[in-house]
C-alpha cells in the first residue's frame, strides 16, 4: 500500500502539488476570519447572560424571510457604513450571522479593526440555527 502511494505521487507529483497549493489556500483563508466561532447553545447564553447583540449580515430581502429574535439587520455590503449604530455596544459581546458561516469572518475582521473587543461568529450562520430548528421570527 505504502509503496502504491509513493508510486502515485511520483507519476502525478503536479496533481498533488496542485492539493497542497489549495489546501495552503484554505489554510490561509480561515486564518484570515476573525472572531471566534460559537455554537447554537453558546450564542443564546450570551444573549441571555450577558446581552450580547446578534448582528445579521443577511440582505434585508432574507432577513423579513426569518430571523433570530431581537437580531439586527446589517448588510454585510453596508457594515462599515453603518458602523456608528453599533458604537454603543463596543465592549458587548457582538454575535455576527450570515447564511452559512463565511461571511461572518470578513465582517469580525472590519469589527475588531474598529474597536469592539468582543467580536463572535455562529459557526454555520442562519443555516445551523435552521437546521437545529431553533426559533425564528418574521
Amino acid at each position: 500500500m505504502l509503496y502504491q502511494m509513493y508510486e502515485f505521487v511520483g507519476n502525478h507529483w503536479s496533481l498533488v502539488g496542485a492539493f497542497l497549493m489549495v489546501l495552503a489556500m484554505f489554510i490561509y483563508s480561515e486564518q484570515r476570519k476573525k472572531g471566534q466561532s460559537i455554537n447554537t447553545a453558546e450564542l443564546s447564553r450570551l444573549v441571555n447572560k450577558e446581552d450580547a447583540i446578534v448582528i445579521d449580515l443577511r440582505d434585508s430581502g432574507e432577513f423579513r424571510k426569518g430571523h433570530i429574535v431581537d437580531s439586527k439587520n446589517i448588510p454585510n455590503a453596508k457594515l462599515t457604513e453603518r458602523l456608528s449604530e453599533l458604537e454603543s455596544h463596543k465592549d458587548k459581546p457582538i454575535i455576527l450571522v450570515c447564511p452559512m458561516g463565511q461571511l461572518s469572518g470578513t465582517a469580525g475582521g472590519v469589527l475588531l479593526k474598529a474597536g469592539f473587543t468582543q467580536v463572535l461568529r455562529l459557526a454555520g450562520g442562519i443555516g445551523t440555527w435552521r437546521g437545529e430548528n431553533l426559533p425564528l421570527v418574521k
